[in-house]
């Protein structure tokens, strides 16, 4: 008993105690968490961050009123001198019927029909060779001494600022027929015309549907240039142009996908240009004169079926 009487005494002071040092809006603050906490459980509502905590990860999104948002994806080529940039933005115009524009010098983006301001800056990088405009990608061709290193960042600069601006990154002129190192094609190749044989639709239907589409991927564009005692006359454009593995593309995979579907056709025929004949002509001399003189620690030069690398010894 004597003990009994004695503690109670000290725990009343101890709850009083503590009843002046806990200040009372503590007490409200702690009481109204409490039943907030006990509410959102009978509801069903955990206890998460709340979303607007995380204001730093929404800021990229919100852009200033007229800005277009714009993501540039690159990828690589079975040519390495050949780089195809993806705006995720329409290139060529809705009103032209012609599947791709070629820029092969620097005159030819000022001249009709096509003159492209877009194309005059990108040709004007030291190294770059060439532009290709497919429907929705720009292919960009550099020379074979020429760094990548120091091209891609001018090339993504250069279209980032055209398509947020506004710019239009084809022009059409009121001119027809177009300047020297302008290639395009005045209506698609690959279209259905009424006076074309059954053989021929057969091949265009062909080329359209099942051989276009992995030159585009590559970076490229296909046209038919005609169907003559069995043998189908091509031309590749963009990245294929000037690829060591062209003729490879051509032989094994185009022309044996047309012999295996088309009794008719005999095999395919590629077109070339004069300059690019001259051009194939120079390179074979160069190429002979580096394999008599190439020796077994040679370092690897062009890949591709008839180069360097593949003579034996």
């Amino acid at each position: 008993m004597p003990s009994t009487r004695l503690m109670r005494p000290a725990a009343a002071l101890l709850s009083a105690t503590t009843r002046r040092v806990k200040p009372t809006t503590c007490g409200r603050l702690y009481e109204a968490a409490r039943q907030a906490h006990t509410s959102s459980q009978a509801l069903g509502i955990s206890a998460r961050p709340r979303p607007m905590l995380r204001t730093t990860s929404r800021l990229p999104t919100v852009a200033p009123r007229g800005a277009r948002s714009i993501f540039i994806q690159t990828e690589s080529t079975p040519n390495p001198d050949a780089l195809k940039f993806l705006p995720n933005h329409r290139v060529l115009p809705e009103n032209i019927s012609t599947p791709f524009i070629e820029y092969l010098n620097p005159r030819s983006t000022i001249a009709p029909p096509y003159p492209s301001p877009l194309a005059a800056q990108l040709m004007a990088i030291d190294g770059v060779t060439a532009v290709f405009y497919g429907p929705d990608f720009i292919t960009v061709t550099k020379s074979p001494d020429a760094n990548w290193v120091h091209i891609r960042p001018e090339v993504f600069s250069l279209i980032t600022e055209a398509i947020t601006s506004g710019q239009e990154i084809v022009t059409v002129s009121k001119k027809e027929g177009g300047e020297d190192g302008q290639e395009t094609a005045e209506e698609d190749s690959l279209s259905y015309n009424e006076n074309d044989s059954e053989v021929v639709g057969m091949i265009k239907e062909l080329l359209e549907t099942r051989i276009r589409p992995a030159i585009q991927e590559d970076g490229g564009d296909i046209e038919f240039r005609g169907f003559e005692d069995g043998y189908v006359k091509l031309k590749l454009r963009g990245a294929c142009r000037t690829c060591d593995s062209s003729t490879v593309t051509l032989k094994n995979g185009i022309e044996g996908m047309l012999m295996h579907y088309i009794e008719e056709v005999k095999g395919v025929h590629q077109v070339m240009d004069q300059e690019e004949e001259i051009a194939m002509q120079e390179f074979a001399k160069f190429e002979e004169k580096l394999r008599q003189q190439k020796g077994p620690d040679a370092a690897p030069t062009t890949p591709g079926k008839g180069s360097l690398d593949s003579v034996p010894g």
